[in-house]
């Protein structure tokens, strides 16, 4: 079948292994469904699938892509939950400790064809499309956990949204917008600020610039390089609530501001199935339309993947059958 895969890990040149061709077709475990692709949408986690990050050696070839939308062999249309762990698990799963995403513990869903375990093939609301479908199981069930679980926030109350175009700061901007937050974003470009007034956010500001007001919550995936002002925009007792750090992991934690102020620092890591069922109910309800900047045939592949490499996003990237 047709696949787009990482031939074998390479650290310093991820590109050089990412191969658009030809895969075996993939076998069907008891417990296990064959969902037949239509959308897949791009995400870092799949460059560093290329870089070995996250997997063995031994797993290479390893077809790319955790998240993604299609059909059933019954034609039942479906959404993938990219999160994989223990099926005897009860608690929340982002806290299995053998929890794993799509492509670490299995083949991924840039191909023909994807094998999920049975309960990570959700049915996609009606009249959801593919596309839409293909975004929601990794950026913006990252958001939607962050805002709605993590957060505390209320109707009303100030979020503010470091760094402007990213998959979950788009989703992020979008989710709050429609659950009757007021919403400001950095960004750091016009182009990006820009992007982010036409999702939704009330105001924007360039990045680390001084705002209007302290918030009520901020939302973190930049790490080091907005980190200090994260803390200083925030009221006492207020929140930020962290799911990545692409700058850098090692800022300064300013400890005289988290316990003499209560600021409140949380962690989160992608989201539960329940929790996704949650967000293509509300997605469906509300009307949303997930921004995605680029819509590739799966078949231009390595044009997603350079535009991400290169930080040139503005929302999701999404590869098509």
């Amino acid at each position: 079948m047709f696949a787009v895969y990482a031939s074998e890990p390479n650290a310093d040149d991820p590109l050089a292994s990412l191969v658009v061709g030809e895969r075996p077709d993939p076998e069907v475990p008891e417990g296990w469904v064959r969902v037949k692709v239509e959308a897949a949408s791009l995400n870092m986690h799949d460059l560093w699938t290329l870089r070995g990050v996250g997997i063995k050696e031994d797993q290479f070839p390893m077809i790319l892509g955790c998240d993604g939308a299609g059909t059933l062999d019954d034609g039942s249309p479906v959404v993938l939950h990219s999160l994989m762990g223990d099926p005897d698990w009860k608690d929340d799963e982002t806290l299995d400790p053998s929890r794993k995403m799509l492509t670490e513990w299995a083949q991924g869903s840039f191909a023909d064809h994807v094998v999920v375990p049975k309960r990570n093939a959700l049915p996609r609301p009606e009249g959801m499309t593919a596309s839409t479908g293909a975004v929601m199981g990794t950026a913006w069930l990252t958001a939607y956990r962050m805002l709605f679980t993590k957060s505390g926030l209320r109707g009303g109350q100030t979020m503010l949204v470091q760094g402007a175009s990213g998959g979950v700061s788009t989703a992020l901007i979008q989710l709050g917008r429609a659950a009757g937050m007021q919403v400001w974003v950095t960004g750091r470009t016009d182009e990006k600020r820009e992007l982010a007034l036409r999702l939704g956010a009330h105001q924007v500001f360039e990045s680390n610039a001084k705002l209007p007001g302290k918030v009520a919550a901020v939302f973190e995936t930049v790490g080091e390089a907005t980190w200090k002002h994260s803390l200083r925009s925030l009221v006492p007792g207020g929140t930020i609530v962290c799911s990545g750090a692409t700058s850098g992991f090692a800022p300064s934690a300013d400890l005289a501001q988290v316990f003499f102020l209560q600021k409140n620092v949380v962690g989160s890591t992608m989201g539960t199935l329940a929790e996704l069922r949650d967000l293509l109910d509300f997605v469906a309800t509300t009307g949303i339309v997930p921004e995605i900047g680029q819509e590739l045939p799966m078949a231009d592949a390595e044009e997603g993947f350079r535009a991400m490499l290169d930080g040139r996003t503005a929302g999701k990237i999404v590869f098509t059958r």
